[in-house]
C-alpha cells in the first residue's frame, strides 16, 4: 500500500489541480488502509475535503516520509500528451490557478521540465491546493481541497489579450469536469470557440459528485462537448443522474452520445475506461470495446493517476489525427506504463508504436 498528498494547482483532477504528490515510506505499511477507514474514504472515489477532512493533510506529512511530484488531473493529461509527443517540446499549453508560495513554484518548474506550456494565474487569495491520495492495494481514493484551484479568474486570465491568442491558436481542448466547480464561465467561453471553429472540445466526467452536485453547469457545457471521457463509476452516475433507466456501459455511452449537440459536423464520442477491463468507445451507431494491455498484479505500483494517464495517451494521437483506435491503444499504453510507478511519473521517452 502507498499514500500520497497532492498539492494540487488549479483543476487538475479539476480542469484542474495543480498538484504536488507525497510519497510515503514505507510502501508496505498498512496505515493507509487506517486513513481509509478513519475518514471515511471509499475506494476508487474522488471527493472535496472538508473539515473533517483536513487533519488528514498533516497526518500523512507527520507520519510519512515524502517526496513531491507535480500533478493535477488535467495537468497530469498534458503531461502525458506531451511525454507521448516528445518533439516538439511545449505542443500542450496548460492554464490554472496558483498561489504565490514554494509549491506554485514548484509546479511551474515541473511543468517546464515536462516541457508543458504552461501559464498560471498567481493569486495570494489562496495557497497552491491539495489533494490527498489514499492507495490501498489497486484501488484509490482522492481528497482534493481545492484552495488556489477555486480562484481561477476568466477576467483576471483567460480574457486577457495574450492568453486567448493561445486559446484560438489551439485545435484541441481537454478540460476536466471538476472545473466546472470553479469557473463554468471560462469553460463556456473555450467550448462555444471550439463549436463555432469546428475544432475539438473534450471532457471528462472526473468523479461521480460532479454529475450529482453539478449536474446542471454540466449540462450547460456538454451541447459543446465533442469527447466524453469517465470511468464505469462516473459514467454509472451519470446516468443514474440523467434518467437513462441503465447500468449498462454500453447503453449508458450511446445515451450520453445521442445527447443534443451544437456542432452538427462532429458526432460525439464517448470513451468510458473500466479499469482492468475493456474501454468502450462509441463511433458513429456502433460501440466497440477495446482490451487494455495486460500487466501482473505485482507490477502494480500505483493506479492514482492512470485514468489521466489514458487521456493524455488518447490526446496525444488525437491532436495528429490519428485514428480512434489508435488514440485509445496510445491511452491503454500510458496508463500501463504509469500505474507500474510511484505518482503520475514516466520514464525519458515513451517506447509506443
Amino acid at each position: 500500500m502507498k499514500l500520497y498528498v497532492t498539492k494540487l494547482r488549479e483543476k487538475g483532477r479539476d480542469d484542474e489541480y495543480s498538484s504536488l504528490s507525497f510519497v510515503p515510506s514505507p510502501p508496505s505499511c498498512p496505515f493507509s488502509l487506517i486513513l481509509s477507514l478513519r475518514y471515511g474514504l471509499k475506494p476508487n472515489d474522488q471527493i472535496l475535503a472538508e473539515d473533517k477532512h483536513k487533519a488528514l493533510f498533516e497526518e500523512i506529512v507527520k507520519k510519512f516520509k515524502v517526496e513531491y511530484h507535480a500533478g493535477g488531473a488535467t495537468q497530469n493529461s498534458i503531461k502525458i500528451a506531451q511525454w507521448m509527443i516528445q518533439d516538439p517540446h511545449k505542443v500542450c499549453t496548460f492554464f490554472g490557478c496558483i498561489g504565490e508560495d514554494k509549491f506554485g513554484e514548484i509546479l511551474k518548474q515541473k511543468a517546464d521540465e515536462a516541457h508543458v506550456d504552461a501559464y498560471y494565474y498567481e493569486q495570494t487569495e489562496e495557497p497552491t491546493g491539495t489533494c490527498a491520495a489514499c492507495i490501498t492495494g489497486d484501488n484509490r481514493s482522492l481528497v482534493a481541497n481545492l484552495a488556489a484551484a477555486n480562484c481561477y479568474k476568466k477576467d483576471k486570465h483567460l480574457d486577457l489579450k495574450e492568453n486567448w491568442k493561445l486559446v484560438e491558436k489551439a485545435k484541441v481542448y481537454y478540460i476536466a469536469g471538476f472545473f466546472l466547480t470553479v469557473s463554468l464561465e471560462s469553460i463556456l467561453k473555450v467550448a462555444k470557440h471550439a463549436s463555432e471553429n469546428n475544432k475539438l472540445f473534450t471532457l471528462n466526467l472526473s468523479a461521480p459528485f460532479i454529475s450529482q452536485f453539478f449536474k446542471d453547469a454540466l449540462m450547460e457545457v456538454m451541447p459543446y462537448v465533442d469527447v466524453l471521457f469517465g470511468n464505469e463509476m462516473e459514467a454509472a452516475t451519470f446516468s443514474k443522474e440523467q434518467g437513462f433507466q441503465t447500468e449498462d456501459i454500453e447503453e449508458i455511452a450511446k445515451k450520453a452520445e445521442a445527447l443534443p449537440k451544437v456542432n452538427k459536423k462532429r458526432p460525439r464520442i464517448v470513451v468510458f475506461t473500466q479499469g482492468k477491463d475493456g474501454t468502450i468507445m462509441t463511433k458513429g451507431d456502433k460501440v466497440e470495446t477495446f482490451p487494455v494491455l495486460k500487466i501482473d498484479q505485482k507490477d502494480i505500483v500505483d493506479t492514482n493517476g492512470a485514468g489521466d494517464a489514458f487521456v493524455g495517451g488518447f490526446l496525444s494521437e488525437l491532436v495528429q489525427d490519428k485514428e480512434l483506435e489508435q488514440c485509445v491503444k496510445a491511452g491503454h499504453y500510458a496508463a500501463n506504463v504509469i500505474i507500474r510507478r510511484a505518482g503520475c511519473t514516466f520514464p525519458e521517452k515513451p517506447d509506443f508504436h
